[in-house]
């Protein structure tokens, strides 16, 4: 099916100037809902135009898989490909619920992204 394709990530990917990694958004999400972030990371996961959106998932080897940790959703109007690693900058949401199963604990939500 669409979409079900993956990458994996298999080194650490430096964070951004001034950002953040995956690990840290989920450790400090409480303290960062509403505000900006920068993160870098591989696409993992892409599924483009649900709810007027793209639906983007990035990893940098930080956090921890078990936990899901190791994993940020990103919604944004651009499109990224899978196995690309891109720079998403956006404002970070936490406790969304999308109802039918859809329920994440933090995302970034209106991301720009670069390609690097």
């Amino acid at each position: 099916p669409a979409g079900a394709a993956s990458a994996q990530v298999t080194e650490p990917i430096q964070p951004a100037p001034g950002g953040t990694t995956v690990a840290g958004v989920w450790a400090n999400r409480k303290s960062l809902a509403g505000k900006t972030v920068t993160v870098r990371g591989k696409v993992v996961k892409f599924n483009g135009g649900i709810l007027g959106r793209n639906w983007i998932h990035v990893q940098d080897g930080t956090g921890v898989a078990a936990d899901g940790t190791n994993d940020l959703l990103v919604t944004s109007d651009a499109t990224a490909k899978i196995g690309d690693v891109i720079t998403v900058t956006g404002t970070v949401a936490i406790d969304k619920d999308f109802t039918a199963g859809y329920a994440y604990a933090v995302l970034i939500e209106g991301a720009k992204i670069e390609l690097k």
